[in-house]
């Protein structure tokens, strides 16, 4: 079988993960990488010996398939002229920056009958994989995810770059949307928030606490969920799952669920390639990531109401 032509758009540290995945499959050829800036385009390109390229209009015939792994507010752009060219598309989450434009991708991927897929990384951990094998009714999540500060990602919100993948898995294990959406957030080191807690409230009752920081002194990533006569503790780092369940005479039992560890950017790399060769829609599919994005950007909103009432606050009464 000939190997899938791929191209990697965005030579920063996550595209440069993407050029490494891409080179070590034996079912894909890193065929070019394409950055405004061709010298940090040529160094990445190197070690695979993949051409170096500014300009994504270069790729029409060229590649299979491409991996955008540029700023979100390039997305659009990039995302449909690839796909206006016949490239199937792995986009990095967010899918966009607004739901107008996630909606104009997904017009494209249609249009031109490409495959469009979202990066929605942790969908693809394994130890995720084997909660939603478990998952049955979640009642109540609690999710921490604190990441130390880094100049990465400071393009958007805490909320859009760490939380909306507990929102995506959230969103995938409820099976349904929020009907109510508390937050609130602040900025700490940058021009975005920073840290943000927010709390979600689903039909059936299901209540969902999740807390995100790109300002921590440590790295957590641990979801929390319980349903009836279970509680799951998940560490997405160690790509471990807890289950501890009730008996029918009240007695606790405890298992370590067997998790066959693998690194989640390579499975799902392999997902695209088996979406690219069945031509079925892939599990994180541009429907799905519009919807989680809907979900972050309601949270949004809802800490920009917070912030606005906490300064009414300190206007009309605080003093230092």
């Amino acid at each position: 079988m000939a190997k899938t032509k791929v191209a990697v758009v965005g030579a920063g540290a996550f595209g440069r993960n993407h050029c490494r995945v891409v080179h070590e499959s034996e079912q894909a050829e890193l065929t070019a990488v394409v950055d405004l800036d061709v010298a940090r385009a040529q160094e990445a390109a190197a070690q695979s010996g993949a051409r170096a390229l500014a300009d994504v209009r270069e790729l029409a015939g060229l590649v299979d398939a491409a991996i955008v792994a540029a700023p979100t507010t390039a997305h659009e752009e990039i995302g449909v002229a690839l796909m206006d060219a016949g490239i199937d598309v792995l986009v990095e989450k967010p899918i966009a920056p607004d739901l107008a434009a996630a909606s104009r991708l997904i017009e494209a991927a249609a249009r031109n009958g490409c495959i469009l897929q979202v990066g929605h990384l942790e969908r693809f951990n394994p130890a995720v994989i084997e909660l939603e094998r478990r998952a049955t009714l979640p009642l109540f999540f609690e999710i921490h995810r604190m990441n130390v500060f880094s100049p990465r990602s400071l393009d958007v919100d805490v909320v859009l770059d760490l939380m909306i993948h507990d929102v995506d898995i959230v969103l995938a294990l409820t099976r349904t949307e929020p009907e109510e959406i508390r937050a609130a957030g602040v900025r700490v080191l940058s021009e975005k928030v920073d840290i943000a807690n927010v709390r979600m409230q689903f039909p059936n009752g299901c209540v969902a606490n999740l807390t995100a920081s790109r300002v921590s002194t440590e790295r957590v990533r641990k979801l929390r969920l319980f349903q009836p006569k279970q509680y799951l503790s998940l560490d997405y780092g160690r790509q471990d799952l807890a289950v501890f369940s009730v008996g029918p005479e009240r007695q606790i039992g405890f298992e370590q669920a067997s998790v066959a560890k693998a690194e989640p950017l390579k499975l799902q790399f392999e997902a695209f390639l088996e979406a690219i060769r069945s031509r079925k829609s892939p599990k994180c599919n541009g429907a799905r990531a519009r919807r989680t994005l809907g979900a972050a950007l309601a949270i949004l909103d809802k800490i920009k109401e917070h912030s606005e009432a906490v300064s009414h606050s300190l206007e009309a009464g605080w003093k230092p």
